[in-house]
Parts: structure tokens; sequence; C-alpha cells
């Protein structure tokens, strides 16, 4: 236990010090702090309203009273644009006129011909710049709603000429999904990540020592299965602690610079419960140990830092279907794949925590979930450490799949 102390020690304090492990934390915590002030950022650019407003601003011309000065009511609508009204007839000139000077931002010029209301919609550039479909509707429901008008109907026939309609949607499944869907795929994607670069260390860590030699000095203090768990646990301390701070700093950043309505649009903070925290810990922990031993194994059997990348590349494939697989199954959070991906040891990670928040996962879905994984980083942690113990040596070349699974035997 104490030499599994002292390679664990070992591992953090050169983790840490690393110029490129500062400097990339720092930029990770710049770019967090950053991303919650954008808003506020894009309220700073845009300044004053007052000083914007033809930014904003749309000229209606109706100089034939289609609308019989109806048009006013645009701006009760609370659609976003300042309408401007007028029934005076404009030329296209003074429109551009207008438009330059940022007086306006376009303008709607209305005719009516053959029974139909001819829209002609005049603006600097029609890139990315289409007509709203949400305006036409608002003029269509101010058009219909002043002709019925004229049709003096009782009240009781203009209430059943707008009927509204309550939607209701009830779920059949035993464990309905609730959560915001996209919160729960943006955390996972940040578990993933935290999951997948922790562990990645491992293998570089590994590789960079075979280099430098320190390794036959480690090997010669201790025995090769106390390095592998050493380095495991030093650089999973690390990982964990590096998320953590990343997540204290988006918890503060949040609280400082967003607005709290725009927070409860995104996320249902509700759902985010000390039971969600343990989960998210405890996978975060197991599923960075099935990788990080995959990546010990991979990382003892190349030579040189730049055989990594193609050693790893396995790994990674592995990794990144869990990923999907967790990914894709959360567009349907009852679905059994979406079961099946909160089982498989290599997408569990990404997927159990966040079937947990949703309310879809059974304790007994979670108690084989749990076992599964922990059975997995049992026989992976065995098979590693057998290869590792005799791979750690290798100068020579790469090892393809055939020489690791000769030297697994050998070795038993």
């Amino acid at each position: 236990m104490r030499d599994l102390m002292t390679v664990a020690s070992y591992t953090i304090k050169e983790m840490i010090k690393r110029k490129s492990f500062i400097i990339s934390n720092i930029i990770i915590l710049l770019i967090i702090v950053l991303g919650f002030n954008v808003p506020n950022i894009l309220e700073a650019i845009k300044g004053d309203d007052t000083e914007n407003i033809g930014n904003n601003t749309v000229l209606i011309v109706d100089e034939d009273n289609i609308f019989e000065g109806n048009l006013e009511s645009l701006n009760k609508m609370e659609l976003g644009t300042n309408f401007k009204v007028q029934n005076v007839k404009i030329t296209k000139e003074e429109l551009k006129q207008k438009i330059d000077d940022e007086e306006i931002f376009a303008s709607l010029i209305l005719k009516k011909e053959n029974g139909a209301i001819n829209i002609n919609y005049v603006i600097d550039s029609i890139a990315m710049n289409e007509l709203p479909q949400y305006v036409v509707e608002a003029l269509s429901k101010i058009y219909t709603n002043m002709q019925i008008g004229k049709l003096n109907l009782t009240n009781e026939q203009l209430a059943s000429l707008n009927t509204g309609f309550n939607v209701e949607v009830t779920e059949t499944n035993e464990n309905p999904a609730s959560g915001n869907i996209f919160a729960i795929m943006l955390l996972s994607i940040v578990l993933f990540y935290a999951i997948y670069f922790c562990a990645y260390q491992v293998s570089s860590s590994i590789t960079t020592e075979k280099t430098s030699k320190i390794m036959e000095t480690l090997v010669t203090s201790t025995t090769p299965r106390t390095i592998v768990l050493g380095k495991t646990i030093g650089i999973g301390i690390v990982g964990l602690l590096q998320v953590s701070l990343i997540i204290l700093v988006s918890v503060i950043s949040c609280n400082l610079f967003l607005d709290p309505n725009l927070l409860s649009s995104i996320i249902d903070v509700s759902k985010i419960t000390p039971m969600l925290a343990v989960s998210v810990i405890i996978y975060f922990i197991l599923g960075y140990a099935i990788y990080s031993l995959l990546y010990a194994l991979t990382g003892s059997t190349v030579s040189k830092p730049e055989d990594i990348n193609s050693a790893n590349g396995p790994v990674a494939i592995l990794a990144v279907i869990g990923f999907y697989l967790s990914y894709f199954a959360m567009m349907n959070p009852t679905s059994e794949i979406n079961v099946f991906a909160s089982i498989f040891p290599f997408s569990a990670p990404f997927s159990m925590p966040f079937r947990i928040m949703m309310g879809t996962a059974t304790p007994i879905q979670i108690v084989i979930s749990l076992g599964i994984m922990i059975l997995s980083i049992i026989v992976i942690a065995h098979i590693s450490i057998k290869i590792y113990s005799s791979a750690i040596f290798n100068y020579g070349t790469k090892m393809s799949i055939k020489d690791i699974l000769k030297m697994y035997k050998d070795k038993n």
C-alpha cells in the first residue's frame, strides 16, 4: 500500500508541474468564464436600444389602407421587432436612403391585387435576412380578424372561431423521462471528455517514462502491478480535482454572470440533486478506471511517444462508440437501446448518470450496471497488468495485437 501511494503521489506531482497542464487548465477556465459572459458581451456591443432602434425597425407601407389602420397592433404582439406604419407612397430610392442611414432595417410594401395581398420585402441584403414567417402570420391574423369583424358575429360565434387547443402528454412507460434533454446531452459530453482525456494521460505518462528510462528505476523499486494501479490512481485524482475545479468555476460564473431566467430555460435545476452528484462521481471513477487500464496496456506496448496515437487507436474507437451509443440512446430515453447503453461497461459512464437524472433507471438496473463495470475493471486490470509487466521493457518497434496475445499467454 505504501508503494502504491508513493507511485500515485509521484504521478500527481509530475502532472501538476507540467507547463502544458497548467496552461491548458488556465485556458479552459478562462473560456468557461468568457462563455458565461457572452450574453453580457453581446448586450454591451449592442449598447442602448434607443441608439440602435433603426436596426430593429421595419417600415410598413400600406398606401391603399388595406388594413384600415389596424397595423399598429403589430407592436402589441411582442414579436421582437419595432414596426412603423405609414399610408403614404414611398419610392425605392427613399427606402434605400432610410436603410443606408439605419433609420429602418427593412420595409414591407403592401398591395392588394386579384383578391390577394402582395408583400414586397425591401432590404439591403437578402442573405440570412429572409422575411420572418411569424410576421406574415401576424399580418394574416390581423387581416382575418378585421374581415371577421365586418360580419357582425355574436361573441359566441367569435369565440368559436378562436378556439384554443390544450395539449397534455401522457407516457405509458412505467418510468417516464423528465428533464431537459439538451442539458443532459451537454453534461454527457462533458463527462465523456473528462473520462477520456484523463485516461489518455495514463498512456502518455507510461510512454514518456519508458523513453526517459525512469520506468527501469520504478520497476526495480516496486512491482508492475503497483505501478499500473498507482499511476491510474494518481492521474485519476488529478482528473477528479480538475473536473471539480471546472464545475466549481462554472457554477460561480453561472451565478455571477448569467441571467437566472436564461439558466432555468436551459436546465431543470430541480433535477440536480445530491444523488445525481454522487452517481456522476461514481461513474466517473469507474469509467476512468476502465479506460485508464486499457490505455496503460497500450502505453506499455510502444517505446516512442510518436507511436502513442496509433497504439491508442482501438481504445479511442471503443470510447467513441460507447459515447455515441449513449448519446443517440438519449434521444429516446425509455428505449431498450438506452437500457443497454447504461449497462454496457464502455458506454455506462456516459449514459447511466443521466438516466438516473431523468428518473428512467430502476434500482436493479443501477446495481447490474455497477456490477458489470466493477467486474470489467477486474478483468481488464488482470489482463493489463500481466501484459504490462512483460511489455514495459520492450524498446523495439510497436507491438502488434498478435504479439500482445502471445505475450499474455506466455505470461500465464
